[in-house]
């Protein structure tokens, strides 16, 4: 690789322009001759990088191969079976220690699992004290159980395919997100890829619109070479997002996120409660967020943050009917002490109900403010 002292950069590329990790390479063809081609110039690049091959451990035109303890096969990426298969015999750990240790290797496959930060949330808030005569673990009990559960019913995750259109579905409760990258298949939306993360303090008092913001920004994040460019429809309860990705008029953290979300082609489309019509429209095995949220009350986890995060979420958001029709008013606000200025902010959105489109949003600067904390405005 080195001629005059210098390293050659034209042999510093991808092999076949895919990624590769140490000395493990995956690649394949639809056809037996595409197979053959390809791996003639496979066999090229090695020779021109001088890399040499152990053809016994080497395995050639399989319709299934383990790769990085995953089975790929034209169908599409799985677990192993057998570290899947030890992953769910394992009883509910005896230590914070072993807990940990059994969320680092579940987290591997947390791409598999459909919600997994929010059925594993209580279990990433488990605390030494909580093992000891008197602790209550019983959402981590049926947070071990549901996650174990999930491992074995782990579906095969399709490949990405560029040439087709691009789903995603968001989803948001009081202590984590997630998000589900879809493609359709046979007239059937099939997953790609999950992505999810338990809420850090202050996320957790954000609106649920808020929330699935974040919880598309994430897979945004996560599958950025496969997205870039593309048309991306998106599903949400929401008529928000729409809103914030398309006003001209935003202020507060709607400015945030229209910004991050302002390089990307979003199609977003409200699903409505109990919607039948989208329920059959995934396949068989996904759940659809309109369902989740009552079955998630076993497996809620105890809050440790702020005071704010360990309110009742019914005190925090008004509960409404479907069938409310009217108008509501929500608002927030900040302010700095005096020692650092005394100035504050509040803004205010009007909404009409049962359609939740926007009346009025509007803010205000406040020169004067007294404040009981540093982000209650009085």
């Amino acid at each position: 690789m080195y001629s005059s002292g210098e390293p050659d950069e034209s042999s510093l590329v991808p092999v076949l322009d895919r990624r590769s990790f140490v000395d493990d390479i995956c690649f394949g063809s639809e056809t037996f001759e595409a197979c053959l081609a390809t791996l003639d110039r496979l066999l090229s690049r090695f020779q021109e990088c001088r890399i040499s091959v152990s053809f016994s451990k080497s395995l050639f035109v399989q319709r299934k191969v383990g790769f990085l303890s995953h089975d790929v096969s034209a169908a599409g990426i799985a677990p192993d079976a057998k570290k899947a298969a030890a992953v769910t015999e394992l009883s509910f750990p005896g230590s914070k220690k072993v807990v940990q240790s059994f969320l680092g290797a579940l987290n591997y496959y947390s791409r598999f699992i459909q919600d997994f930060a929010v059925y594993g949330a209580a279990l990433y808030q488990l605390k030494d004290a909580d093992f000891e005569p008197g602790g209550d673990l019983s959402a981590a009990r049926q947070s071990f159980a549901m996650l174990q559960q999930r491992v074995r019913d782990a579906p095969i995750l399709r490949h990405f395919d560029r040439g087709k259109d691009v789903h995603v579905t968001l989803f948001a409760n009081e202590w984590a997100l997630s998000s589900t990258l879809m493609q359709e298949h046979e007239g059937k939306l099939h997953p790609v890829r999950f992505c999810g993360r338990v809420l850090k303090d202050a996320a957790m008092n954000y609106h649920p619109a808020e929330k699935e913001v974040l919880a598309l920004l994430l897979v945004l994040k996560v599958c950025y070479t496969q997205l870039v460019g593309k048309s991306i429809r998106v599903y949400t309860r929401f008529s928000t997002l729409e809103w914030a990705h398309k006003s001209k008029t935003l202020f507060g953290r709607a400015t945030q996120f229209a910004v991050l979300l302002s390089p990307w082609h979003l199609v977003v489309e409200r699903v409505k409660e109990k919607d039948c019509a989208f329920a059959r429209l995934l396949q068989a095995g996904l759940t659809s967020f309109v369902d989740l949220d009552e079955s998630l009350a076993s497996v809620a986890p105890p809050y440790k943050g702020s005071p704010n995060v360990r309110l009742d979420p019914h005190l925090l958001y008004a509960r409404l009917p479907t069938s409310y029709s009217g108008h509501v008013l929500s608002f927030d606000g900040s302010a700095k002490t005096e020692k650092h200025g005394g100035y504050g902010s509040c803004s205010w959105i009007l909404w009409k109900l049962p359609e939740w489109t926007i009346v009025i949003a509007a803010s205000a600067y406040l020169e004067a403010t007294t404040s009981t904390s540093p982000s209650t405005p009085v």
